[in-house]
């Protein structure tokens, strides 16, 4: 086997641009999940990787084999659709069968009945019900072989469907948010058994889908779109912890990310919320700032100082182990929400003052436009006298 390169694709529909000169190399054996959000052109790439779509410009090679304008039976990718696609009037071993089918047998020797007359016909249709036998058994469904789709759950139909792709023993899998159509519990279940899945057959997996928990848990890296392009590539606790984009800082995390705006004023200091925070950046007195707070980079303060925020409670969310608490703080138009373990928050009451100090290092800041300011040591708020 080998990696997956593609190398400036772009696609679009009329006017409209859906994939703009993206590249991506993915490795041999990886887990890579593509997330955005629905209409940013993730599926359209799936889609082309498949040989579903064609893509205006740009190629794709399969280690050293160019796929650009071969046919989808001709790429050694396999796809599992979020709808299924099984045929409704065959069985579960005639869906999982018919790839191997499509395959191996002519014109001639797929005909009814009188294909199974022809030479050779026997052995390789009992060959291919060996194949479909093993992985039934493999993904736990070989008791409902004779089934028709109709007759299956969603998490069966499912398991079906990744099993038509695996019998094909693709060089790539290609899965277009399969798990969707699922509910809570059986996407939990089915995460784990695509993630042991990828880790028994150790092929190259590519994952497409809006669900950030899905992305965070299953992948080796990320990648993250936005509008027709790549934002950024990188392992899951990257993508979260050092976003090089606010849209990625506003998409992936659960709560969402606090964005607060400050301005910088003299001695590289962005006045935000009532605090100074230094930042070694040179930028302009009045440059307006954008700062992320994570929940969970929020604290309480035991106490008023001038180095913590003065807010209000307004809504309270048991989660179980953890507590959202909104808060409302002075010129702040847009609530902010705090992580807390279930200890420190049993006692707060809606409508109480709090006190909330910033844990250092865990602030992110971005510039006008949501590019990342990288800064070079942990920023910790000190007092307004500094700029007297």
């Amino acid at each position: 086997m080998a990696g997956l390169s593609i190398s400036g694709v772009s696609k679009g529909f009329g006017s409209i641009k859906v994939l703009k000169d993206i590249s991506l190399q993915v490795e041999d054996g990886e887990f890579l999940t593509i997330l955005g959000p629905s209409g940013c052109g993730k599926s359209t790439l799936l889609k082309i990787l498949a040989g579903l779509e064609t893509q205006d410009s740009g190629s794709i090679f399969l280690g050293e084999r160019q796929l650009d304008g071969l046919r989808p039976k001709h790429r050694d990718v396999a796809m599992v659709f979020q709808s299924y696609a099984l045929y409704p009037h065959m069985t579960v071993a005639w869906n999982m069968a018919l790839p191997l089918r499509m395959r191996r047998l002519n014109a001639w020797q797929r005909f009814p009945v009188l294909g199974a007359l022809l030479p050779g016909t026997a052995a390789v249709r009992k060959e291919i019900a060996a194949e479909v036998s093993r992985v039934a058994a493999a993904l736990g469904i070989d008791q409902l072989l004779d089934r028709k789709p109709a007759q299956l759950s969603g998490g069966q139909r499912q398991r079906v469907a990744v099993g038509r792709a695996m019998v094909r023993e693709p060089a790539v899998f290609l899965m277009d948010e399969p798990l969707s159509n699922l509910d809570a519990k059986l996407r939990v279940q089915m995460r784990a058994e695509i993630k042991e899945l990828h880790r028994r057959l150790g092929s190259t997996f590519i994952y497409v889908t809006h669900d950030q928990t899905e992305a965070m848990t299953l992948s080796d890296r990320v990648v993250v779109m936005a509008d027709g392009e790549i934002l950024q590539v990188a392992r899951p606790q990257d993508i979260y912890a050092d976003p090089c984009d606010l849209r990625v800082a506003e998409f992936v995390g659960s709560p969402k990310i606090n964005i607060i705006e400050g301005r910088m004023q003299r001695d590289r200091l962005v006045d935000v919320a009532g605090l100074l925070l230094p930042l070694d950046v040179a930028s302009a007195v009045g440059t307006r700032i954008l700062i992320g707070v994570r929940p969970e980079a929020l604290r309480l303060a035991e106490h008023a100082s001038k180095v913590a925020i003065s807010a209000t409670v307004r809504l309270i969310e048991h989660m179980g182990s953890d507590v959202f608490v909104h808060v409302e703080m002075p010129g702040v138009s847009d609530l902010f929400v705090m992580r807390l373990p279930l200890e420190r928050a049993f006692r707060i009451q809606l409508g109480e003052p709090l006190q909330l100090g910033l844990r250092p290092g865990q602030l992110l800041f971005f510039d006008a436009e949501g590019r990342r300011i990288r800064t070079t040591s942990a920023v910790t708020p000190i007092e307004r006298r500094a700029l007297a």
